[in-house]
């Protein structure tokens, strides 16, 4: 069972996520391939889907965006699971916080079988406007990799349900 997990990242704090669920998921024992969304061609080798997408001004990195436009077809085909990124404090370990209107438009095009917000992450160095505006009060990293794990072991069950063949 092959599952891909890809990201939209501006500042590396949403590849940082991807990277600790595709760890996660195949610590549930599925294998995993960990792709940037430009480099995914084809969805044939796959038989789920995770997606994530960094959150600027309520908008989800364009990539992802792009990336789910461009395999639509494909991503109904199998069990697709989005999260974001983004809230700069612990707000998204408190309370589940429900995707943006752009992202449950994307999960309702493509029949995505959950979501999930996670705690971004901004380094006090952040360049450009308005990240180092931001910085100056924000800074600091909000992702929680036990959230992670729950949610993966979350999804994992519902994968191994999905496809039958799943280990």
């Amino acid at each position: 069972m092959s599952v891909l997990v890809t990201y939209g990242s501006k500042r590396g704090g949403t590849k940082g996520l991807a990277e600790m669920v595709a760890t996660d998921l195949r610590e549930e024992g599925l294998e995993v391939d960990l792709v940037a969304p430009n480099q995914v061609k084809r969805l044939d080798e796959y038989e789920a889907v995770v997606v994530g997408g960094a959150l600027y001004a309520f908008r989800w990195h364009r990539a992802a965006k792009q990336f789910v436009k461009r395999h639509t077809g494909e991503l109904r085909r199998r069990p697709v699971f989005f999260f974001s990124s983004g809230p700069l404090d612990d707000s998204a370990t408190k309370k589940d916080i429900p995707p943006v209107k752009g992202v449950q438009a994307l999960m309702e095009r493509v029949g995505a079988r959950g979501h999930i917000t996670l705690g971004g992450r901004l380094s006090p160095d952040a360049k450009g406007f308005p990240a180092s505006a931001m910085a100056k009060n924000k800074a600091g990293d909000w992702r929680d990799p036990a959230q992670v794990q729950a949610w993966v072991r979350s999804i994992a069950t519902i994968i191994r349900t999905e496809v039958p063949h799943a280990i």
